[in-house]
């Protein structure tokens, strides 16, 4: 990894075995990262990352003054998010296995006695993950069909820095387990984004005109998703 700097924003630089430039800025603080083919030279990236400096900064200014969720505690008449809706948690305490139930309102965690914040916690993220792994196949045999590709797996996982990252060459996708908290019209959107990456594993402008085609109002759900509150944790790539 090298590392250039353009007056006060660092930019870290991998040089890998690909064909094009890629520019991220990540979240929450909005460090820089560029990848790019092992022949250019330092000199020409810096050039490049010049050119893109409006954008960093852009970029960086809305991931910094993105709303942070306040930390869970996972108690009495405390806010859960579940595809958008806001529901208040209700602990029972019952020697039963536990579960989680919505009703109306309310967040129904059953749990037996004494049983801590730490496994509440992996209970409530676990319950996310499956309805992440129900809502996901529907999708897929809506778009698959529409874009002409086909995954060969998806995996729902805790992710750091991305809503979703697909892998063109294996046919798999990953998506984010948070993103069953936001609106079921960002869950679409990042799963259309990653199925199009089959088509164009890029963010050229062939992929923004194949978003274009199949799905006019993907900026739209992209700035919806931006600007819904993130997870407070120490996020890193």
């Amino acid at each position: 990894m090298t590392h250039i700097k353009l007056r006060d924003t660092a930019v870290d630089v991998a040089l890998k075995d690909i064909k094009n430039v890629h520019l991220s800025v990540y979240p929450p603080t909005g460090r820089v990262r560029i990848s790019a083919p092992k022949r250019m030279r330092i000199d020409t990236i810096r050039v490049f990352a010049i050119s893109k400096l409006d954008w960093i900064k852009q970029q960086q200014k809305t991931l910094r003054e993105q709303e942070r969720e306040t930390p869970r505690e996972y108690v009495d008449r405390e806010s859960h998010y579940v595809w958008g809706k806001r529901y208040l948690l209700a602990i029972s305490e019952c020697d039963e296995p536990p579960s989680i139930e919505l009703r109306h309102s309310r967040m129904l965690l059953r749990v037996r006695p004494r049983t801590d914040e730490d496994k509440r916690r992996a209970l409530v993220e676990e319950w996310y993950r499956e309805q992440m792994k129900e809502a996901v196949p529907p999708l897929l045999a809506q778009w698959q069909p529409l874009l002409g590709v086909r995954v060969d797996r998806f995996f729902v996982q805790r992710m750091k820095t991305k809503w979703g990252s697909c892998n063109h060459k294996a046919r798999t996708i990953r998506l984010n387990t948070e993103l069953a908290k936001k609106p079921a019209e960002c869950l679409e959107y990042v799963v259309v984004h990653e199925l199009v990456h089959l088509l164009e594993p890029t963010h050229n402008a062939r992929f923004v005109a194949l978003m274009d085609r199949f799905m006019p109002r993907w900026q739209f759900h992209r700035q919806v998703l931006n600007r819904l509150p993130v997870r407070r944790e120490k996020w890193s790539y």
